[in-house]
């Protein structure tokens, strides 16, 4: 789950909403120097469904005490359940698309290789190797079937990266936000994504054919704090849906 500030409040944006945001710039991206990802339709599902593990959770999610308010996905405590939800992500695309699951789990893999095992208790230490290990024999069963370009997964499992990184940026918001390392016909670039206007936004260099991409998701309004995680679940089901839309700019 997501956290926008909202004056006093905050809205609760799903992982699968912000997901949503990501697989909307995967099918408007491309041009001549950023080309549009290929399999086409199997990458944008990945990107729309890139934290499909999450849609349960964000539906009862667990109290932060200290706020009153859900754990969103930077805070949240318990690492075994965190891993739970990554662990179960790819089996839910298996039946839809082998090979958006199989960039699904490359996707929690990358993930995970960036926490530093040394700043973790030997017990969580020993959970995420067990994960990155679970999660490689099953990418290497997924290959097997599948026999892809490695050049053109890699690619693909970095285009997933920016545009979940470009999602977060605009849904929370980041101003001003870098993506790393974004897969273009002239190697790796950064873009440059700024705050221009209310929910409008800048991005250079230009990724995609339009001059301008328009790009939604809902939240849901949450007021005060809550005390328990019942009144926490029940305000979030009674809270009012407010729609959420930003434009991605060309410069000018």
């Amino acid at each position: 789950m997501l956290l926008r500030n909202a004056g006093d409040e905050v809205l609760a944006i799903g992982q699968a909403s912000h997901a949503w945001v990501s697989g909307q710039i995967a099918r408007a991206w491309g041009n001549e120097r950023f080309p549009a990802p290929a399999p086409h339709e199997a990458v944008c599902l990945a990107a729309d469904q890139h934290d499909v593990g999450w849609a349960e959770w964000d539906l009862r999610p667990t109290l932060n005490p200290e706020t009153g308010r859900p754990h969103s996905f930077l805070d949240m405590p318990n690492l075994a359940a965190h891993i739970e939800l990554w662990s179960e992500a790819p089996d839910k695309l298996l039946t839809q698309s082998t090979y958006a699951s199989l960039l699904v789990s490359l996707h929690g893999t990358a993930l995970y290789q960036r926490r530093k095992l040394e700043d973790l208790s030997p017990s969580d230490a020993e959970l995420v190797k067990r994960y990155l290990e679970r999660e490689r024999s099953r990418q290497d069963r997924l290959r097997a079937a599948l026999l892809p370009d490695e050049q053109q997964l890699a690619r693909n499992q970095r285009l997933i990266w920016t545009w979940d990184s470009l999602s977060l940026a605009l849904c929370l918001p980041w101003d001003p936000h870098t993506a790393t390392r974004v897969p273009a016909s002239d190697g790796e670039v950064d873009l440059h994504m700024r705050l221009t206007g209310p929910d409008r936004f800048e991005l250079t260099p230009w990724p995609f054919t339009s001059s301008e991409v328009r790009v939604h998701c809902e939240g849901r309004r949450l007021a005060g704090r809550y005390e328990t995680p019942v009144e926490l679940h029940a305000a979030l089901c009674e809270a009012p849906i407010e729609p959420l839309a930003f434009t991605l700019a060309r410069p000018v």
